[in-house]
């Protein structure tokens, strides 16, 4: 009895948890448009395209320098890309770097880190998709830590989610409880991690 109990009251903690992931995800846009950084970091991942020409329009809005798509598929060529995101060839060409070593978030976190380094870069805007940002954000400060490096969000929204009553969507339900089991994930290992001292990754040598 005593177990059901405490079955019951660890669902109900995890759907209260969920419905207050999904309402920051909710909240998260529309954005205002976000201040000038030294870079924009786009992640690739379900509506990429979209993430793209978000962070190339704010390249062109002069809020970066330049722009990082991480974890691109290295059967994609760099025109494929650019036609499929609609991009501006001359912002394309000129400032955009591609990123192919990132198969998973963690990935893009690694992948951006060392672009971010390699180009003495200190502050950063993030675009990926509104569910996939609390997480991403997660990653990408365990490597890119303050105050070192300063990081700023740029969501892009998902259709999907924006209805008040998601969870009457299966795939909406679906796609929210996946991601927040995913964050959540994070958050523990980052919990663990927070125990004991964790290294610094070296600063790239000046030449």
């Amino acid at each position: 009895m005593r177990t059901l109990a405490a079955l019951l009251v660890l669902a109900l903690i995890w759907t209260a948890g969920l419905f207050a992931f999904a309402a920051r995800v909710q909240q998260s846009t529309p954005l205002p448009e976000p201040p000038p950084a030294d870079g924009i970091v786009a992640l690739t991942g379900a509506n990429s395209n979209e993430r793209i020409a978000a962070a190339v329009q704010l390249l062109a809005e002069h809020r970066g320098h330049r722009v990082l798509v991480s974890g691109v598929n290295r059967e994609v060529s760099r025109e494929q890309l650019r036609t499929a995101s609609g991009t501006v060839r001359r912002l394309y060409d000129c400032c955009v770097d591609l990123g192919f070593t990132a198969a998973d978030t963690v990935g893009n976190a690694r992948e951006t880190a060392e672009w971010a380094r390699t180009m003495r870069y200190r502050s950063l805007t993030v675009v990926t998709s509104d569910y996939h940002m609390p997480r991403a954000m997660l990653e990408l400060r365990a490597v890119l830590r303050p105050p070192d490096f300063a990081l700023q969000t740029y969501a892009t929204p998902t259709a999907a989610l924006k209805s008040r009553a998601w969870w009457r969507s299966p795939g909406a339900a679906r796609l929210l409880a996946v991601e927040y089991c995913k964050y959540l994930a994070i958050l523990g290992r980052e919990a663990v991690l927070g125990l004991g001292p964790r290294a610094t990754p070296a600063a790239p040598q000046k030449g």
